[in-house]
């Protein structure tokens, strides 16, 4: 494949197995972001705190194995139909003009079709849950549906994000018990906050070009007090997750599980660079690890309640 195929962006890894691909598919993976797979993990990790804060981790292991493809293949749709969207904003902008859509790679009639067999592998792990389970995946489809729309109509589209990509906090959990808990919707509070939070750290990348463009996001709106403000959404995401542990197990040795998810947290708001994209960068994708520690967390205290 030409280098101009080749996304423009410092958080990529197209040199692993997607550079592995025939020259013809790796357009596609590059649509579907199948190059950068920090996206998967944070949709994914949700959905493991929800089926192991529900005690289920163990028992159902083989469900977070279907969890994860889900996870793969529903981040690879969102992108896809992401950028169908988008797909005249992206020529604008620096870091997103040379994605498939944006530069001609792939058409917007092939991106349709291959966004339509992401979903049928969705839709097979779709059929592994419970009536219940299945019934709340599916309302995640209106969000998804408006998400890109978000970030022309407020200043917050990392908001709504939160309650796309936490939304699996909920599958999960009712996956394994199909009733309504407190818990649950505390953990999925606590989600939503924590994805604002890194998601205005990712946005600071874009500030530069989002103001030119006149895209909106929480980092442009919040100026100089990023930092400030990412500490907030994550001090509500920990006091919502406390919330929820308290719920499952009423102890304070419970909650000193959160303690190392708390520590990853702290340090990110305290070492960050607001104005040195790379930083920002690097914080962003630590929480593919912020999400295994909160994993852990979950797991301690769905075994032990």
């Amino acid at each position: 494949m030409s280098s101009d195929l080749h996304p423009n962006v410092p958080d990529t890894e197209y040199r692993g197995l997607v550079g592995l691909l025939p020259a013809a598919a790796r357009p596609y993976a590059l649509l579907a972001r199948l190059d950068r797979p920090i996206g998967w993990w944070l949709l994914f990790w949700p959905c493991t705190w929800g089926v192991a804060l529900a005690g289920g981790a163990v028992l159902r292991w083989d469900l977070l194995l279907w969890l994860l493809l889900g996870s793969v293949a529903m981040r690879g749709a969102g992108c896809v139909y992401n950028d169908i969207v988008d797909r005249d904003l992206d020529k604008q902008v620096e870091r997103t003009r040379s994605r498939p859509l944006a530069s001609g790679a792939v058409s917007l009639k092939a991106a349709w079709i291959w966004l339509g067999l992401l979903c049928l592998v969705g839709l097979g792990v779709w059929f592994q849950l419970n009536l219940t389970a299945k019934l709340v995946a599916l309302g995640s489809l209106a969000l998804v549906a408006g998400y890109p729309f978000m970030k022309r109509v407020t200043w917050w589209p990392q908001a709504w994000l939160g309650m796309v990509f936490s939304w699996g906090a909920l599958v999960g959990w009712l996956a394994i018990e199909a009733g309504f808990s407190w818990a649950m919707m505390l953990l999925y509070a606590g989600s939503i906050f924590w994805v604002i939070g890194f998601d205005t750290i990712y946005a600071l990348q874009d500030r530069e070009d989002d103001a030119l463009v006149g895209i909106r996001s929480s980092a442009l709106r919040l100026g100089d007090n990023v930092r400030a403000g990412v500490l907030v959404f994550y001090a509500l995401a920990l006091a919502s997750w406390a919330a929820a542990f308290w719920i499952v197990r009423p102890e304070i040795l419970g909650l000193t599980a959160l303690i190392p998810m708390a520590l990853h947290l702290v340090w990110q708001v305290s070492s960050l660079n607001t104005r040195d994209g790379e930083d920002a960068l690097v914080k962003f994708r630590s929480n593919r690890f912020a999400g295994f520690l909160m994993f852990l967390a979950c797991l301690v205290l769905g075994q032990a309640g």
